[in-house]
């Protein structure tokens, strides 16, 4: 199969949508089939890349970690035409997300799109931000959903979500899979002794991008006012991004500046010392569709502490392989980093094997089995016209109609924000 993936971020992006699609186009080559990447620009991308097409783009959008493409692609159409897809893959529900809708309706080939993200939590990065751009987003990415074939949800809360909002398009809960052997082994001691933490420190960690959609002003304030107190206690952060100053005058006006470690940006096996480096993954977030680093964290055999939220309670079993809170408050999250700090050799243990577990579960290789599944599971779409006059025409009938359905898609994302902000005006 020939598959013609369009994403608005990848590598060397650090984004789970961007580790997404890199996981599973390596899953789907390993498998034997083709597969062609189109995404923007970015800095510093890696050199001779087989198979991805990339299309210029504005670097670091309104002062963001993003790129964001330019409309116009002259080289797309000689090179789709060179790799014949079988099937369109969509990441997002604009810029080449509107791309990859135009070329599919107009060669009839099926679209699925993956909703990978809860995009009202990103309208920050977007000049005018407010409840109406919040709703026109919701309404955007529902209206694009219901024009494509195929719907992937990373979670069973997002599935649910989704239809609640109107999409009637089959949806698949297909999450994006860890790749166990990545984070199996590390050396966790030489890279607390790289670090200068005490071996014997008990160690809080987290990976991700730090931005303020991923809820740190809460994490920072909850790990520093429980390692305030507990001067064997330290926090090793993976990542970078425009929080990582506010976490750390967090840090700084609880006095415990010194017991926070940050990484930055770490690939390959630095990440997989780092994990190992740690005694529990903490996490806050409430805009995630899954819990993909929180797979990650498991696969290096961690302990999950987080917040209840979509996409996290489909991989966090509170007692079981970590502990799930109801209650949101810096206080209830620090008291549960003091339970895992209290636990015996014995129940740690398994709390740690039932981590390992949950990992297993979420492989890459079970949820590429679910991805082709719902490839395949797309009807296929009527034949061509006999003649190439009824041909000609088709093309054009076609382009006008997906031109149209956009416009459609859009203007009622519009009204649908404008009418909810008029609402809450006579409110």
């Amino acid at each position: 199969m020939n598959i013609l993936i369009f994403t608005n971020t990848f590598t060397p992006h650090v984004g789970g949508v961007a580790r997404s699609v890199e996981a599973f186009t390596t899953e789907y080559r390993k498998r034997g089939h083709r597969v062609l990447v189109v995404a923007p620009e970015f800095l510093d991308m890696p050199q001779n890349e087989v198979d991805v097409m990339r299309i210029e783009a504005i670097q670091n959008f309104n002062a963001s970690d993003f790129s964001v493409a330019l409309p116009l692609h002259s080289r797309l159409t000689e090179t789709v035409d060179a790799f014949q897809p079988d099937i369109v893959h969509s990441q997002h529900p604009f810029l080449l997300g509107m791309t990859a809708l135009r070329l599919a309706r107009y060669r009839e080939l099926p679209l699925v799109f993956t909703h990978h993200t809860l995009y009202e939590h990103y309208t920050r990065y977007v000049p005018g931000d407010s409840a109406a751009l919040e709703r026109f987003a919701i309404e955007l990415a529902t209206r694009y959903a219901n024009l494509t074939d195929q719907l992937f949800a990373p979670s069973e809360s997002i599935r649910d979500l989704l239809e609640k909002r109107g999409v009637t398009t089959p949806i698949a809960v297909v999450p994006t899979g860890v790749l166990l052997e990545n984070f199996a082994a590390g050396d966790g001691r030489a890279w607390r002794r790289q670090m200068e933490i005490p071996e014997d420190a008990f160690v809080i960690g987290h990976l991700g991008r730090l931005a303020p959609e991923k809820n740190l002003e809460f994490l920072a304030q909850a790990v520093a006012d429980f390692v305030h107190a507990r001067p064997h206690a330290h926090f090793l952060v993976i990542g970078a991004g425009p929080s990582e100053d506010a976490m750390r005058q967090t840090f700084a006006d609880a006095g415990a500046e010194a017991q926070l470690h940050n990484a930055g940006i770490l690939r390959d096996q630095p990440l997989a010392d780092a994990l190992h480096a740690m005694d529990v993954f903490a996490f806050a977030s409430k805009s995630e569709t899954q819990g993909m680093v929180l797979t990650e964290a498991m696969a290096a055999g961690l302990p999950v502490v987080a917040l209840d939220a979509p996409g996290v309670r489909e991989v966090v079993k509170d007692g079981k392989n970590g502990r799930l809170l109801q209650d949101p408050t810096p206080a209830a999250f620090s008291a549960a980093l003091q339970w895992m700090a209290e636990l015996a050799p014995g129940p740690m243990r398994d709390l740690r094997k039932a981590a390992l577990d949950t990992a297993e579960a979420f492989s890459i290789s079970r949820t590429t089995d679910k991805a082709l599944a719902g490839y395949a599971s797309i009807k296929a779409r009527p034949p061509a016209g006999a003649s190439e006059d009824a041909r000609d025409w088709e093309d054009v009938f076609s382009w006008v109609e997906t031109e149209w359905e956009i416009l459609k898609g859009f203007a009622g994302a519009c009204g649908a924000a404008m009418s909810a902000s008029l609402s809450s005006e006579k409110e």
